[in-house]
């Protein structure tokens, strides 16, 4: 991990129903080059909405959200999302992955062989031509994260990317997530599994009604003294600690 700055969010808050739920409240926070980020919270703590605002979904009711450019191209780094549930028109396999390289403005001399890579890269390069609404729900989110790395993103964004998804497809997932990583691939991603945390972040960030309590190193974290929120919550999910 670098100490290359991607994005930041200034004093960012967001509220919403006419300013009767304040979603989130001064957050000051910044993802570096290659760092992998969880967000940690109960539901409703502010997670998904502010997964959103660093990728720029969400728009502030207050603070600013900053893009820094690559120091090696002098560009904002490019970013994908991942969603709980992925949506696919109904169309095959490869022409879900292809459309979405066409609506990034990839060239069409580049998307058959950006789409083959990307199927091969996640294990379904041979159901290619299978309709994507026949996909298991693992499948399907292999096939989501296949249309993310195609776009050759700087920073991947996951919303409980593998909250609904057994054991088995969990892990498959979770392998990828960790590959991507491993490729330099800055990573964002909200979960309630803490052993996915663990196994795949290495920062933390806890949040708590919209606040950021607490951001440390993933081992620190865990190991170390939280503040009382944090600290509750873990005990809530580890009995045994």
């Amino acid at each position: 991990m670098s100490n290359t700055p991607l994005i930041s969010l200034q004093d960012a808050s967001v509220v919403y129903a006419a300013g009767q739920v304040r979603a989130l409240s001064h957050i000051n926070l910044t993802l570096h080059q290659g760092e992998r980020l969880a967000l940690l919270g109960a539901n409703g703590s502010g997670k998904s909405t502010l997964l959103r605002a660093l990728n720029g979904l969400q728009a502030l009711s207050q603070g600013q959200r900053l893009v820094h450019a690559l120091p090696a191209t002098q560009q904002p780094p490019v970013s994908a999302m991942l969603f709980q549930k992925p949506f696919f028109l109904s169309f095959s396999v490869q022409r879900n992955l292809r459309l979405g390289l066409w609506l990034r403005g990839v060239p069409a001399d580049q998307r058959a062989q950006r789409a083959d890579e990307a199927l091969r890269r996640v294990g379904l390069r041979e159901l290619a031509q299978r309709p994507a609404h026949a996909l298991s729900g693992g499948q399907q989110q292999r096939l989501a994260l296949a249309r993310a790395w195609a776009l050759q993103p700087d920073i991947l964004f996951l919303d409980e990317p593998t909250a609904s998804l057994d054991p088995s497809a969990k892990r498959e997932v979770e392998s990828l997530i960790a590959e991507f990583g491993q490729d330099g691939v800055s990573v964002v991603m909200s979960t309630h599994n803490l052993g996915q945390a663990k196994r795949l972040a290495t920062q933390v960030a806890y949040l708590e009604a919209g606040q950021l309590v607490v951001q440390r190193p993933v081992d620190a974290f865990f190991n170390d003294t939280l503040p009382e929120a944090a600290a509750q919550f873990l005990k809530g999910e580890l009995p045994w600690t």
